[in-house]
């Protein structure tokens, strides 16, 4: 019938309609009688309408032209870190982040980087290595302002200043997470020192700890590029479910997609040296997808609690 729906025209499937009619008996506790068909309808309607996977492309080349400004300040701040080890940590913590056939390409880059000197923190290269990292954040709230679900958003120069502010904090994250676990490394190994544990133990722990301490990081980010990201986003919590859903996915997808390069992807045979660009690229692209449906996920929260708080809006 002409005057149908695509949800009408579905809805004459019975799996399709058993699935819709679960989803409506189901209620999500604190939105008052709110169904998880509600929900489960306006995240797609949003991811949908929201354009999300051009939204991905943008930010992923923007963040990929910002990752070695940002290592650039990175290695700059080293030298204000008082704790020993830590530029090793650092370079050692960055080549785990890389997918392992990008890493010959990346790696004399990395290395360049950190052993030739400029500049300071405060000097020229420094203070242009944080702009240009702010730009692939700003890049991100840019996708967050393209959501379906976001009614609200800056003007360009506050923006920009916010992502000024959150490429500080998480700056301040990353120093934080090698810090604690190079203590973490140090606590451990004087416990084995005074046979309070064994070798293999200190090993065990280090690395369950190491793991532990990643994930953490990876929320962190991604729940204060949530908090920070849109003007609506502070009405939202810290500990937000789009936060916890991107940090599962990210581990998810990271673990599938170097499984998917090492044995079935042949980019550096068909490329060359390129491929390494290809896997790179491949890998943000995925990332930046899992961030826009964490962030919709939180959006379509805050939209959905705002309704039934104000029925007439």
């Amino acid at each position: 019938m002409a005057g149908q729906t695509l949800e009408d025209k579905l809805m004459r499937f019975k799996p399709f309609s058993y699935v819709v009619h679960m989803l409506q008996k189901i209620v999500i506790p604190g939105f008052e009688g709110m169904s998880s068909y509600d929900l489960v309808k306006t995240y797609l309607n949003g991811i949908i309408e929201g354009a999300l996977s051009s939204r991905a492309g943008s930010i992923a080349y923007s963040f990929f032209m910002a990752i070695f400004p940002a290592l650039l300040f990175f290695l700059n701040l080293i030298p204000y870190v008082p704790v020993e080890g830590f530029d090793l940590k650092f370079i050692a913590f960055i080549y785990e982040l890389i997918p392992a056939q990008s890493l010959p390409f990346f790696e004399p880059i990395i290395t360049d980087i950190s052993l030739n000197e400029r500049g300071g923190l405060l000097s020229f290269v420094g203070i242009l290595a944080l702009l240009l990292m702010a730009n692939g954040v700003n890049a991100i709230f840019s996708g967050f302002e393209g959501s379906y679900n976001v009614n609200i958003n800056r003007g360009f120069i506050r923006q920009y200043l916010v992502a000024i502010g959150v490429s500080l904090v998480l700056a301040l994250l990353l120093v934080i997470t090698i810090a604690t676990l190079i203590y973490f490394e140090f606590a451990l190994h004087e416990l084995r020192d005074q046979e309070f544990m064994s070798a293999s133990t200190d090993i065990t722990l280090l690395s369950v700890g190491s793991y532990v301490f990643f994930i953490v990081m990876i929320y962190a980010v991604v729940a204060t590029l949530y908090y920070f990201g849109v003007k609506e986003g502070r009405s939202s919590r810290f500990f937000s479910p789009g936060a916890f859903m991107t940090t599962l996915l990210f581990m998810l997808t990271t673990y599938l997609f170097g499984i998917y390069i090492d044995n079935f992807a042949n980019y550096n045979e068909l490329y060359g040296s390129i491929g390494a660009l290809l896997i790179m690229m491949l890998y943000i692209w995925i990332n930046s997808n899992l961030i826009l449906l964490g962030f919709e996920l939180n959006a379509v929260l805050r939209k959905l609690r705002v309704i039934h708080k104000n029925p007439n809006t």
